[in-house]
């Protein structure tokens, strides 16, 4: 987090002016709207020690609005583990079996998901043989959930008077539909021919709270239990696990998660969602929610209860930093992988080094349990790395991702018609993102991750070159970006890749493996993706 969300956090804290850094520049008011838009990168802190991250902050900065006769009351429990701890990952034996399910198809924990981030359950309808075309496995939607109405029901992405994205993360009730997404109709609608075309969909369902305007929430909330919200405040220190898991995230009303009436309540509503038709879940903000082994003043089996609601797959929101226990979520769940997003940002840059970009940045967590990503919905919105990576950047931190062997990428769309100087474009939720979800780069690179389906992988700088990466799977096929100014000749490089001659999915060009060495040529700021 820099500076400028800082101030954004203690503002709202203080429940005075506040100053939109992220997502536009302009206050959308304060107390009954909280600036949802910069929630998820003020929770975070330092990560991992391996990197810096720019969008995160010290938990000196995140603790400033705390006061100190609660720092002194809060202490984090001995079982809180943070993921900035600098140790070296062991690399574990190779086992791709996760990658395919039992009948051949690709695992949901292992195949591209493409984030449709603020597409209405019609576009992504209309769009699911592109889709399923550039080699997708998955569509994440955004919250499906009845929500908060801002602006009398405007439709913007941002704009002060017209909408806001960040309405559908504020639950009015647990029931499917908005008026940002559609009814439930559509979404029956869009699950079933999703489903013609062997594609899953993820629903994101923010269970950690309702809407700060608590006028807007139903009557069905209030009727859950005697007690459906804790009322502790907002959340002063990031680095008390109980302050994070039990208090109001920048003002959104924290449920009574221990409560079993509200745990029923929302299990009911994702037992809904997967009848209707999808396959798994994000569940937003989740480290907000204590695990069963928490603290005994605040443990809680909810998630023992919620994840038992029939989905394929089910992630967590875990952004790294403070309190964060990202090793034990990974237990019950896959995880984000936010530290290691900031690498790839860095990475697609053009600071390719095999030993920045080979750990993950999570010590303790399996490479089956991440969900990756070159950029996120929330850093998108919140940090300023929109003006830092072209879309034809992006493709070279996914073409990393997505060659690899671990985790589940999920490929961010931007908002149609936006570039490094108009961050949201054409600036209407429900309609399509931009084209960068399907051009032929990141398709071809789709299409890759599938085929290598089980092999294990490896990576390599040729000649010690920092610009020029390449990522072999098995002896099959690899993926070589070139992020130099010149042409790139191979001339012999080592390679594992099976003698043959191999043409680029996208060029043709051709490539040549002979007795473990490797010939052609990758153009300057080229991808090229051979098997």
């Amino acid at each position: 987090m820099n500076k400028k969300s800082v101030s954004i956090v203690l503002a709202l804290l203080t429940a005075a002016s506040a100053v939109l850094t992220g997502c536009g520049g302009n206050p959308p008011g304060i107390a009954s709207v909280p600036e949802y838009q910069t929630v998820y990168s003020s929770q975070a802190a330092s990560s991992n020690g391996e990197t810096s991250s720019k969008e995160e902050t010290s938990s000196k900065e995140e603790s400033t609005a705390s006061s100190e006769e609660s720092s002194k009351e809060e202490t984090t429990s001995s079982k809180d583990t943070s993921s900035t701890e600098s140790e070296t990952e062991e690399k574990k034996e190779f086992d791709g079996s996760y990658q395919k399910n039992a009948d051949g198809t690709i695992s949901m924990s292992y195949g591209a998901i493409l984030h449709a981030w603020c597409w209405d359950f019609a576009t992504i309808t209309e769009h699911l043989d592109d889709i399923k075309e550039a080699g997708y496995t998955s569509i994440q939607t955004s919250p499906i959930n009845q929500c908060k109405v801002g602006e009398s029901g405007g439709k913007t992405l941002f704009s002060e008077d017209g909408g806001k994205w960040y309405y559908h993360y504020q639950p009015t009730d647990y029931v499917i539909g908005n008026y940002q997404l559609g009814s439930k109709e559509k979404f029956v609608t869009l699950c079933e021919e999703a489903e013609k075309r062997g594609l899953k969909i993820i629903v994101d369902v923010p269970l950690n709270h309702v809407s700060s305007d608590l006028k807007a929430v139903t009557q069905n909330i209030f009727d859950i239990c005697d007690e459906p919200f804790h009322d502790r405040g907002e959340i002063g220190s990031y680095s008390s696990r109980k302050q994070v898991t039990q208090n109001d995230l920048l003002g959104l009303k924290d449920l009574n998660t221990q409560d079993p009436k509200v745990q029923q309540y929302e299990l009911s509503y994702l037992k809904e969602v997967i009848e209707a038709g999808a396959s798994g879940f994000r569940f937003d903000a989740a480290k907000h929610i204590e695990l069963p082994d928490d603290d005994e003043a605040y443990a809680s089996d909810f998630w023992t209860v919620v994840l038992d609601n029939g989905a394929e797959f089910q992630y967590g929101e875990i952004l790294q930093g403070e309190s964060d226990r990202i090793a034990d979520y990974s237990k019950i769940m896959s995880v984000t992988a936010s530290a290691y997003g900031e690498k790839i940002r860095t990475a697609a840059s053009g600071n390719m080094s095999v030993s920045n970009i080979e750990s993950y940045s999570a010590k303790g967590v399996d490479e089956d349990k991440f969900v990756t990503w070159v950029e996120s919905h929330d850093n998108y919105c919140n940090d300023g790395s929109w003006e830092k990576l072209e879309e034809t950047d992006v493709e070279f931190g996914w073409a990393i991702i997505a060659a690899r062997s671990g985790g589940a990428p999920l490929f961010f769309s931007r908002p149609d018609g936006s570039s490094i100087d108009d961050q949201w474009g054409k600036n209407v939720i429900g309609k399509v993102g931009s084209d960068g979800y399907k051009s032929e780069n990141v398709s071809a690179l789709n299409h890759f991750r599938n085929e290598m389906a089980g092999l294990d992988e490896t990576l390599s700088n040729l000649d010690e070159d920092k610009k020029v990466l390449m990522i072999e799977r098995g002896d099959k096929g690899a993926v070589i970006i070139n992020r130099g100014a010149d042409d790139f000749k191979l001339d012999g490089a080592e390679t594992v890749l099976a003698d043959g001659t191999y043409k680029d999915k996208v060029t043709g060009a051709e490539f040549a493996a002979e007795g473990g060495k490797l010939s052609g040529t990758v153009p300057k700021d080229g991808i090229i993706v051979i098997y």
